[in-house]
């Protein structure tokens, strides 16, 4: 996966389907997620699209986390998400304004309100699970 920074000056300079597409592609880089973890326990609420989380732990300590989407564009989503936390500590995880670090991509106004309105699910599912491990 690319990097948040190197991605954000991307996306800057592209049109609305462009963004869409950069966002489809994201979601392609998404590590597979097993069939068998798509479970109503790792299924983010209130989301347009089903979309799933599953926290793995590392070795070291760090959270590592496994997610996919049924729509293309919410995956992209999911991925970008991640792309700020993924394999951070929990308390990196939970020091990280997940919200800031997105906020350069707009997506609030870059995609109808049925695509964003499950991230702050998203955020809250992997900010819960950093808490769940830091304490």
């Amino acid at each position: 996966m690319p990097s948040l920074a190197d991605l954000q000056d991307e996306y800057a300079f592209l049109d609305a389907d462009d963004r869409y597409r950069l966002l489809i592609d994201l979601g392609r880089t998404l590590e597979p997620m097993p069939e068998p973890l798509k479970t109503d326990a790792t299924l983010v609420r209130g989301c347009s699209a089903s979309v799933w989380v599953y926290p793995t732990r590392k070795d070291d300590g760090a959270l590592h986390f496994l997610a996919d989407s049924n729509a293309a564009i919410t995956k992209g989503i999911i991925a970008l998400v991640l792309l700020t936390v993924q394999d951070g500590s929990p308390a990196d995880i939970l020091a990280t304004d997940m919200d800031a670090a997105l906020a350069p991509f707009d997506l609030r106004n870059q995609l109808s309100s049925n695509r964003t309105q499950g991230i702050p699910n998203m955020i809250a599912l992997i900010r819960e699970t950093a808490a769940r491990y830091a304490g």
